[in-house]
């Protein structure tokens, strides 16, 4: 039985129809290249604006990548434990054996043909090639027993929503720093690869121990998005209003995503439907002996999906609750949560953003936050060293 759904709205699985505007070039241009020599890397990093503790922090990890040497396969690893699980597949913690390289491998399982096996695996090929301060570093993808494997780097301190479970809510310094952080990316993927996100949220959102700050999980491989069509789950959705309804979305949707994220950092609590007077009270005067567990209280009702869906296409978008926060981080939000398209900021727009320049200026203690939130020792933030080095 189809469930009620009057305004056809698309219930996409994460996600997943490729916008007509994505360009496909970056794909068939590089998928058969494979990765690019250490030198070619090397000297791309000069001109994308990284300074140089980034740099050397990129440089170390393109070297210790040069340690896996050829094609992955499920026999190089040993696992370490599960890091998370989401809609999309199970993701573990592992130990690659002749190098000792520890890595996150996200295991999607998937029941498509060989040859389409194939074309994400060339597809995926991509990510050998975004190689910026901002996003996850890239070991490599195959396909083995039923799953496609792909093995990113491992960020220490977790994804934002783990650690907005154990914070209850992310302060709005750290948001800002945060938000730098994500827009750099969000604008290196569009101006150096022509791809869209497609799934902003807090789970695709990692920092480490370090202080670094980086994406994952961007909209790299068509089929594969096509593919996983039939496996969103979900009673939440970060989606824009256009992209529910089914027509043409650009990277103006990333923006959305972003806005109603930060919003849900910002309060603790997913922000639709938007929590009550009595809610919010809770969450920011609450009694003094109840401060751990106010968060979790008086939440608005569950909707179900389509309801869910429903509201976002047709009643007004989440802002952050009055006199609470910066006037600058109320009006960055009210930016992003547009309805309209073509109202809502632009990248240049949100980087150039009072809060943001605020945020460059001072940039929050990320790896100090982190470390007190998640229980971790402060690290240098370079990927794992190898006893020869």
């Amino acid at each position: 039985m189809t469930p009620k759904n009057k305004l056809n709205l698309i219930l996409p699985p994460g996600s997943i129809d490729a916008p007509p505007s994505t360009p496909s070039a970056p794909l068939s241009a590089h998928s058969e290249k494979g990765k690019l020599s250490l030198e070619a890397l090397q000297e791309r990093l000069e001109e994308l604006g990284m300074d140089d503790a980034q740099r050397k922090r990129m440089e170390f990890f393109l070297c210790q990548k040069e340690k896996i040497g050829g094609e992955l396969s499920d026999d190089d690893f040993e696992k370490l434990g599960e890091l998370g699980a989401g809609n999309g597949g199970v993701v573990m913690k592992v130990r690659h054996k002749s190098s000792g390289l520890i890595m996150a491998r996200k295991l999607i399982h998937l029941e498509v043909k060989p040859a389409i096996k194939k074309q994400i695996i060339r597809e995926l090929k991509v990510l050998h090639e975004c190689n910026f301060a901002h996003i996850v570093g890239f070991y490599g993808a195959f396909y083995s027993d039923g799953e496609i494997s792909i093995c990113m780097e491992y960020m220490d301190g977790g994804s934002l929503d783990l650690i907005l479970k154990k914070a209850g809510r992310i302060p709005e310094a750290m948001l800002g720093t945060v938000t730098c952080a994500v827009l750099k990316g969000l604008s290196y993927l569009r101006e150096k690869h022509a791809i869209i996100h497609r799934d902003v949220k807090p789970s695709n959102i990692l920092v480490n121990s370090g202080g670094e700050i980086k994406i994952c999980d961007f909209g790299v491989s068509g089929q594969l998005i096509d593919s996983m069509a039939n496996s969103f789950v979900g009673t939440r959705s970060y989606m824009s209003p256009e992209r529910l309804q089914g027509t043409h979305y650009s990277v103006q949707s990333d923006i959305w995503s972003l806005g109603l994220s930060l919003v849900e950092m910002a309060i603790g609590m997913y922000p639709i439907p938007p929590p009550d007077e009595q809610t919010l009270a809770a969450i920011f005067n609450p009694p003094a002996e109840n401060v751990e567990t106010n968060n979790n209280a008086n939440g608005p009702r569950a909707m179900a999906i389509f309801e869910l869906l429903d509201y976002i296409v047709n009643e007004p978008p989440p802002k952050l609750p009055p006199n609470v926060f910066s006037k600058e981080f109320e009006n960055f939000v009210d930016l992003c949560l547009r309805k309209n398209p073509t109202e809502r900021a632009d990248l240049k727009t949100l980087m150039n953003h009072e809060w943001i320049r605020r945020a460059e200026a001072q940039p929050a203690d990320i790896a100090g936050w982190v470390c007190r939130t998640m229980g971790l020792t402060p690290t240098t933030p370079t990927r794992i060293v190898s006893n020869e080095s």
